[in-house]
């Protein structure tokens, strides 16, 4: 059997990120609580408002409950800041090897989605600042708000699957450079499932958690889809 739809992430597997993600949550925190890189790292790709939770909640301890008041707040600080990031920074631009690899897989047959931590407002300014709602590139596009749960449940990729009209998830590759992303392909019983080491984890993060490959970047990837490898081949 070989691979019908390829799911990605967006920040720092196809879109180049430049820990901008990272800088405006630890930005919208800063009010109201200080946070490392690593631990806003430590729930990236899950869905921001869930994210946000969990981090205040870090600080307030054990029992501490983040007001949904006090969560929306920050999350609306968080959004207006990537916003004006994906309108107006310099930089913005597909990572590495992305538009080649959509290319081939495009040209092989193989739907594409994108899937995100992001809410529908984020997801669409970085489609429109790259011009990827165009030309028919991408087969659909996931938001975390349009789903019940969003990673690391299976929902993101179920939608997508819908979406594209694949039913059988073995025929899926869920593509990502978080644990959570991996983690999704994993609930959602994806054939492959593959981490991106040059994005916001190393290797050694991601080899922490179920894959099925993990590759320095999506130069790799068409050979594992279009080669239809064995899922045992290779286990990073």
């Amino acid at each position: 059997m070989s691979i019908e739809l390829v799911i990605f992430d967006m920040a720092g597997t196809t879109v180049r990120d430049d820990d901008a993600v990272n800088l405006c949550l630890r930005e919208a925190l800063a009010q109201h609580i200080a946070v490392t890189r690593d631990e806003v790292n430590s729930v990236m790709g899950l869905p921001k408002p869930i994210a946000i939770r969990l981090l205040l909640e870090r600080e307030l301890g054990a029992g501490g409950a983040a007001s949904p008041d006090l969560v929306q707040a920050v999350h609306e600080g968080f959004l207006s800041r990537m916003l004006h990031h994906y309108h107006s920074a310099p930089g913005i631009e597909p990572m590495p090897h992305t538009l080649e690899t959509f290319g081939q897989l495009k040209e092989a047959g193989v739907r594409l989605a994108l899937d995100t931590g992001f809410s529908r407002p984020i997801v669409n300014a970085i489609l429109e600042r790259l011009g990827w709602n165009q030309g028919g590139l991408l087969d659909a596009t996931v938001a975390s708000d349009e789903v019940a749960r969003g990673r690391p449940h299976a929902d993101l990729a179920l939608k997508a699957m819908e979406l594209t009209g694949v039913k059988n998830p073995k025929l899926v590759a869920k593509v990502g450079d978080t644990p959570s992303d991996l983690q999704e392909g994993t609930a959602a019983g994806c054939g492959l499932v593959i981490g991106v080491t040059n994005g916001s984890h190393t290797r050694d993060q991601l080899a922490a958690h179920p894959h099925t490959h993990l590759i320095a970047s999506l130069q790799e990837l068409p050979a594992l889809v279009l080669g239809n490898l064995s899922l045992a081949a290779h286990r990073g």
